[in-house]
């Protein structure tokens, strides 16, 4: 559905977090280091606390979103919590960002159901790149090679103002950039939300098994 240069492939597991509201408030959002942060960072592509707030219940499974590049302009990130129905809440990095363009995306979502395992798999974007605006991601993990223009690690969230409603809690640990860029993008998310999202050349189908985008 992207709240320096980063070469080395980043992977992190997301820290375990008591269960909350979206609102609770991180000081310490444990990511294995600057470069991991920033790379995690990039996409969220997308969530905005403010102006689109993904106030509603995340599910029960994460889902994988993949991309030859991300170029976004405009982006904040810092840490949250998503919550599901039964109240589980899950440490994510809460990523916006004002006006993307994503090339050859992918987007997978694993079941398990009565006759066994299928995907439901969305593509677009191998032509014309898919464009959205005012983007807000959920992230779990995110592996790729990041580059910023302008960036900023370790302001407060709550004065975070590269991106339109991509503010966090006072004394939350934020950072910022004018720009990014990610190639080879591989993400897990928990949540998607967007304020416009132009999919060229969809394509959309559920197949049984396992073929998630990687």
């Amino acid at each position: 559905m992207p709240h320096a240069s980063e070469t080395p492939e980043v992977s992190q597991d997301a820290p375990e977090q008591d269960e909350g509201a979206r609102g609770t408030r991180w000081r310490r959002f444990a990511l294995v280091a600057v470069p991991g942060f920033v790379a995690a960072a990039v996409l969220g592509g997308m969530t905005t606390q403010g102006l689109l707030a993904a106030s509603f219940a995340v599910s029960g499974d994460s889902f994988k979103m993949s991309a030859d590049s991300l170029v976004g302009n405009g982006f904040t990130q810092y840490g949250d919590v998503a919550t599901s129905v039964d109240g589980t809440g899950r440490a994510v990095g809460l990523s916006t960002v004002n006006t993307a363009e994503l090339e050859n995306l992918c987007m997978s979502s694993l079941w398990d159901m009565p006759i066994g395992q299928a995907t439901l798999v969305i593509t677009a974007g191998a032509s014309t790149p898919v464009e959205g605006t005012d983007l807000v991601i959920d992230i779990e993990q995110l592996r790729g090679n990041a580059e910023f223009s302008e960036i900023e690690i370790g302001r407060d969230a709550s004065t975070l103002d590269k991106a339109d409603g991509g503010q966090g809690p006072a004394g939350g640990f934020g950072l910022q950039a004018d720009k990014i860029t990610v190639s080879d993008m591989k993400m897990t998310t928990w949540a998607v939300t967007s304020g416009s999202l132009r999919l060229s050349g969809l394509g959309l189908s559920i197949k049984p098994g396992a073929h998630e985008c990687f």
